[in-house]
């Protein structure tokens, strides 16, 4: 029997860590929340616990550059955190962040209409949405307004936060799915440019890109994974495999009694 439940938990454990191992492979794992409508959206960590419940990746990159990467949807938004913790030259207005979602992951060539890219700034005074299938600015991506229901904010998080209280980067955003759909696979792509060395941080890490408002072709970008199919299907996959895990550990808990 112990050593049943031994097995159990080096799986879930590993199931738990998975996140981590994906980033590498050009792959994010998002995770159903329940906590998600409870964010503060202030564009920082607002306290220890407040993106516990997601997905979790360490991005880092050869000059001691790390960002920490947390994902997660409920009901009909995705929200992303990124916490630039490297990034301790905090320049307002110039710092920024850009997320990107093929919602068909077709990785085209050239952008179409079903790819959007959502960019904040470090304390910036509005948030950007761009589609592709335009050639009017950003690389065949136009400007789209009055979308109420997205938000992204840009700020410096400090002592409330869960890697490092020193004052930094960070941004927060909230997309709606109404825009970019519901599927259990996009194609995704994270920008982060710095405006103190002047570079911008990529995801997938092997994307190049000097050029700040330069987005890389669709082509190049990595997946956002929802394994368990939660995202396009709510949250009933979810449930019914949590349930299976809790029925495994009561079957070894009580078959051999």
């Amino acid at each position: 029997m112990q050593r049943r439940i031994f097995y159990v938990v080096i799986v879930f454990l590993i199931l738990s860590d998975i996140g981590i191992v994906a980033a590498q492979d050009n792959t994010i794992l998002i995770t159903v929340s329940s906590d998600m409508d409870k964010i503060i959206f202030d564009g920082k960590w607002s306290h220890k616990t407040e993106w516990k419940q997601s997905s979790y990746n360490m991005l880092s990159y050869n000059d001691n550059v790390i960002i920490h990467l947390r994902t997660a949807h409920q009901g009909d938004f995705i929200y992303i955190f990124v916490d630039v913790v490297s990034d301790t030259n905090l320049d307002k207005e110039k710092d920024n962040t850009m997320i990107c979602f093929d919602s068909n992951n077709d990785k085209t060539l050239l952008p179409d209409s079903n790819d959007y890219c959502f960019m904040t700034t470090l304390a910036g005074k509005g948030s950007v949405i761009y589609q592709g299938n335009s050639s009017l600015t950003l690389d065949n991506f136009k400007k789209l307004t009055n979308y109420g229901n997205f938000i992204g904010m840009g700020a410096v998080s400090d002592q409330n936060d869960r890697y490092s209280n020193i004052p930094h980067t960070s941004y927060e955003f909230k997309i709606p799915t109404e825009l970019v759909g519901r599927s259990d696979i996009y194609g995704f792509y994270l920008g982060v440019y710095d405006a103190y060395s002047n570079r911008i941080y990529s995801w997938p890490q092997d994307i190049i890109s000097d050029l700040q408002l330069k987005v890389p072709t669709p082509s190049s970008w990595g997946t956002l994974v929802s394994p368990d199919k939660s995202l396009p299907e709510f949250q009933w996959p979810m449930l019914a495999v949590f349930s299976a895990f809790l029925f495994m550990i009561y079957l070894t808990k009580f078959r051999y009694r």
